[in-house]
């Protein structure tokens, strides 16, 4: 099950952060778990088990990507993981603390994961999300996912359908020269809300 952006999307900037601060994407590790169990709970009420993520960090075929909070390294502010399955990238969860969304982190999440994506040399991303979030669609097709179909009540909490979004060609020069572009655009959209990504 995946889940993808959910909530009310806020525009002001981090209290905490009058003043750029440093951002940085780690690949996550069990000692990470009980941040991302309650970033889970933030966003989504829980929508997995301690033990899934558990499962999920030391999978080897599964890449779980995050954002530290540089002022309280045990609060965990953005999360993004796939599952390699062949020579696909499929992203099971892109989560940002309601506290922070609007600020750039979900876009940088979704460049990590498709840059480590084309670093393992995958061809293809796939992904499930709500077919009422239309901001989380935005975003995905911002990076050139196209809508493949349906699951017809794919969300069990309210039936909801879901739509299958996929992205080919990763492997392909035209790939390379968009994810280059978007981590400008990334950066960015960080540093007007008091972010500076270290990569």
């Amino acid at each position: 099950m995946s889940e993808h952006l959910k909530g009310n999307f806020s525009h002001s900037l981090p209290r905490e952060c009058p003043n750029p601060l440093d951002l940085e994407i780690k690949s996550l590790s069990i000692s990470n778990l009980d941040a991302i169990v309650q970033l889970d709970i933030n966003c989504f009420a829980g929508l997995w088990s301690e033990d899934g993520y558990k499962r999920e960090l030391e999978s080897p075929n599964s890449e779980f990507h995050g954002f530290l909070s540089p002022l309280n390294p045990s609060q965990l502010l953005g999360m993004g993981c796939f599952w390699s399955i062949l020579d696909e990238a499929h992203i099971t969860i892109l989560a940002v603390d309601p506290q922070y969304h609007s600020q750039g982190l979900g876009q940088a999440l979704l460049y990590s994961l498709l840059n480590r994506a084309w670093e393992c040399g995958l061809e293809r991303a796939t992904l499930e999300v709500r077919a009422s979030n239309h901001l989380a669609i935005s975003l995905y097709q911002k990076f050139g996912f196209k809508i493949a179909g349906t699951r017809p009540k794919y969300y069990k909490d309210n039936q909801e359908d879901a739509l299958i979004l996929w992205l080919g060609k990763i492997q392909y020069p035209q790939f390379q020269e968009m994810i280059a572009n978007k981590l400008v655009a990334v950066r960015d959209r960080l540093s007007k809300s008091g972010w500076h990504l270290i990569q």
